[in-house]
């Protein structure tokens, strides 16, 4: 059977790839699977969206699907990805569903599924729900009183942003900023909880329609913030995506700040404090080359980890350890939360500013970025473009030839038929040649 969950989640076109049918279908796959492993009681669910017009068409499924199978429901309405997880964990229930396709376009949707505790699915959760919803409808429905009950908390986004707003170290008064709120589900908590921690906010793209998620704003689209940033001569921008997990700033000159370098400052920040768990920083191999050289200037250990938030939030939980992320400012501070928190991540960035007094560009130069060039080659098999025998050796000869001045990294992807070509070296030029190098050999060993 093919994995219907990939790295994060169930995803897809709604009403096409993602129907109503799979969404109830899973939901129930979720709830017998949870009943199964604790019959103490029956499951309780957290539900939450972005607000993406097909997500109300989907939380009807799944919360049908859910109470159908048992289990008691609480719907949460429009929240963040991060705000849903930390209700689970608050309510103390059995599973969170969130219904977002992230930082992709409106026509795509989602299902995220957080286990007790608002953390993601073990592995083996997810092969037994994907194996019950293989095997179809074969069960026997609850009937009377066995059938699940559905509320609504109305105040669930004031108990998240009192939450994010406790973690602050450094209140964030006379800070000015703009957050572009791509029209998703940070449209008002976002806004409201840089406020309440003191900053003076200015917010773009926080007038959802169900259509406009996503839609040229947001962290996928920074134009429209660094325009705004200069325009109200504000401190610096933030900008999240559509479920609001992931954060990427501007400087007040309109400099893009992202997930590497707003890592490096929050490490200082807690290694300054004593918060830096074992003066250890957890980031994917995608990470610039920068980012490793500036953490081991100033003593500070980094483990790097496949691509995905998933095996940084592996690697953060087996390790004990206080902070990670990726490039793309998913950032995982897991004193605060489970998973990536965009508006977390904003509002300790803001924070070092404040306590510091130094502007968001002279903290993030502590790092300082390689030229990185990405080559996506399409092959006809991914595995032996990655692993045939001339890849493997131009690859080597360009790692001996960049030296500690560079890297090269090889990898196929795990969704589309390309073998990814990543090169970093001291001059873009050089990174260039040597990639294209590589996407040669690649697109030998394996044509389309």
């Amino acid at each position: 059977m093919a994995r219907l969950f990939g790295t994060d989640g169930v995803r897809g076109r709604a009403n096409a790839d993602l129907t109503p049918e799979l969404a109830m279908a899973v939901a129930v796959a979720a709830a017998r699977t949870l009943a199964e492993s604790d019959r103490s009681h029956p499951p309780r669910a957290i539900v939450g969206r972005d607000p993406r017009a097909s997500g109300e068409m989907l939380e009807a499924a799944v919360v049908a699907g859910l109470a159908s199978a048992g289990a008691n429901v609480v719907r949460v309405g429009v929240l963040p990805t991060p705000g849903v997880a930390y209700l689970v964990g608050e309510a103390k229930a059995d599973l969170g569903v969130m219904l977002s396709a992230s930082h992709n376009p409106m026509p795509d949707n989602g299902i995220k599924l957080f286990a007790a505790g608002g953390h993601k699915l073990p592995d083996e959760v997810e092969h037994k729900i994907e194996a019950a919803v293989a095997a179809g409808a074969t069960w026997t429905r609850p009937t009377g009183s066995g059938i699940g009950r559905v509320h609504d908390l109305l105040d669930g986004a004031e108990h998240y942003v009192q939450h994010l707003v406790s973690t602050v170290p450094h209140r964030l008064d006379g800070l000015k900023v703009v957050v572009d709120c791509a029209n998703g589900a940070a449209s008002d908590v976002a806004p409201l909880a840089y406020a309440e921690a003191g900053a003076e906010v200015i917010a773009i793209h926080a007038e959802p329609d169900g259509l406009n998620i996503n839609d040229g704003c947001g962290s996928t689209h920074l134009e429209p913030i660094k325009a705004a940033v200069l325009e109200h001569g504000a401190h610096l921008g933030i900008a999240h995506d559509g479920d609001a997990d992931r954060c990427l700033a501007v400087t007040a000159g309109g400099a893009e700040v992202d997930g590497d370098e707003i890592m490096a400052i929050l490490a200082l920040a807690m290694r300054d404090s004593g918060a830096l768990t074992a003066d250890t920083l957890v980031a994917t191999v995608m990470s610039n080359l920068g980012l490793r050289l500036a953490m081991s200037r100033e003593g500070i250990r980094l483990v790097e980890t496949k691509v995905g938030d998933r095996y940084v939030l592996e690697e953060l939980r087996a390790a004990a350890l206080a902070l990670g992320g990726e490039q793309s400012g998913h950032i995982v501070m897991p004193a605060y939360a489970t998973t990536g928190d965009g508006i977390l991540t904003g509002l300790h960035l803001m924070s070092r500013m404040a306590a510091t007094g130094r502007s968001l560009a002279d903290l993030a130069s502590a790092v300082t970025k390689l030229p990185q060039v990405l080559v996506n080659v399409p092959v006809g098999d991914r595995a032996a473009g990655a692993s045939a025998a001339p890849v493997l050796a131009a690859t080597a000869e360009a790692e001996a030839e960049l030296g500690e001045t560079g890297r090269v990294l090889l990898r196929p992807s795990g969704t589309e038929p390309l073998v990814r070509v990543m090169v970093e070296a001291a001059t873009v030029e050089t990174a260039r040649s040597v990639a294209e190098r590589i996407a040669a050999r690649v697109r030998e060993a394996s044509p389309v």
